[in-house]
């Protein structure tokens, strides 16, 4: 994977298009090999504005040629023409003005054209096989690697910030929650693994959330609601643990009390200890639907495009088709 940066492309799906009116100057921004904190501290530096006043729906992987909306605030348009095109700032494209900031989440999902080089040569059976389960089923929904830094730890320096206020304190608050969210992913991966061949079943005492809006129930008729998740209109959920999101009962209850006994931890300390740090968590899906796919074999040379909902990561998908040998 990533021979080249051209090997991994991404194109983020607006959520909306500016209005027309306003102090934010939205751009469509397409860069190679540069990530977007790098972009947003270059933008900062040459437009001369604060890097707060530089808005992004999603964070883009640096290997790769990605393309993604960012608001300016409180800049006029003629003022872009000082950001200077070269081989990692390859296009700046001017969309218009709008009226709030663009942030996290504030996008449709992303479309993915993938590379993979030097493939076995059964892939040619095992690559429809794959990627038909993943169709059918879903692509199971771990959080990336990258959610845990370059040596694999960011959970560990986690777990010990929600016991250590003064270290907590000694931290700004955007890096405090990287850490803490880290953690609760790495729990959430741990539940995900548990049910990984269960990911698209229902059972009583899971929390469903509905593809259409996000919104979450309390599943109490699982034969009922499991024609709705074959359907895809629903799917099981993890917690990624706070001081108010409800945790699962019944079986799917005892998995995740389970994972988190494992990880030295306990339902009830981990609330407490999110109520002291100021999040309130969530349910995150189990799965995620893989859209707009398309693939092509030439040689030992596999080509992926493919959809995915905002928050889900390509990651997941080649770790199905590639089967490493490495974990999550």
């Amino acid at each position: 994977m990533r021979a080249t940066h051209e090997d991994f492309q991404v194109e983020e799906r607006p959520l909306y298009l500016p209005c027309g009116e306003g102090e934010h100057l939205y751009l469509s921004v397409t860069k190679r090999g540069l990530s977007t904190p790098d972009l947003v501290k270059n933008f900062s530096s040459v437009l001369g504005v604060k890097a707060q006043a530089i808005g992004v729906a999603g964070l883009k992987d640096a290997r790769a040629v990605t393309t993604q909306m960012v608001s300016v605030q409180g800049v006029d348009q003629d003022r872009i023409s000082r950001l200077a095109i070269d081989e990692q700032l390859l296009k700046v494209e001017v969309l218009g003005r709008h009226r709030n900031r663009l942030r996290t989440g504030h996008h449709a999902g992303n479309r993915f054209r993938l590379v993979i080089r030097d493939v076995a040569s059964h892939a040619v059976e095992s690559v429809p096989a794959v990627l038909a389960e993943l169709s059918r089923r879903g692509v199971p929904n771990y959080f990336g690697p990258q959610r845990q830094g370059k040596s694999g730890d960011n959970h560990e320096v986690g777990a010990v910030l929600l016991h250590d206020a003064r270290r907590r304190d000694r931290m700004s608050r955007t890096k405090r929650m990287w850490y803490l969210n880290s953690y609760q992913s790495y729990l959430f991966n741990h539940i995900l693994a548990r049910r990984i061949d269960r990911l698209d079943r229902l059972f009583v005492g899971d929390w469903a959330m509905k593809s259409q809006n996000g919104a979450c129930f309390l599943v109490e008729d699982a034969e009922k609601e499991q024609i709705r998740a074959d359907c895809f209109e629903i799917s099981p959920t993890g917690i990624l643990f706070g001081s108010r999101v409800s945790w699962a009962e019944g079986e799917p209850g005892l998995i995740e009390q389970a994972v988190v006994i494992e990880a030295g931890a306990t339902q009830e300390a981990l609330v407490a200890a999110a109520k002291d740090c100021g999040f309130r968590g969530e349910r995150r899906a189990l799965r995620v639907p893989l859209a707009e796919l398309d693939w092509s074999l030439d040689g030992t040379t596999l080509t992926l495009t493919f959809a995915l909902p905002p928050g889900a990561y390509a990651t997941s998908v080649l770790r199905e088709v590639m089967k490493p040998s490495a974990g999550f």
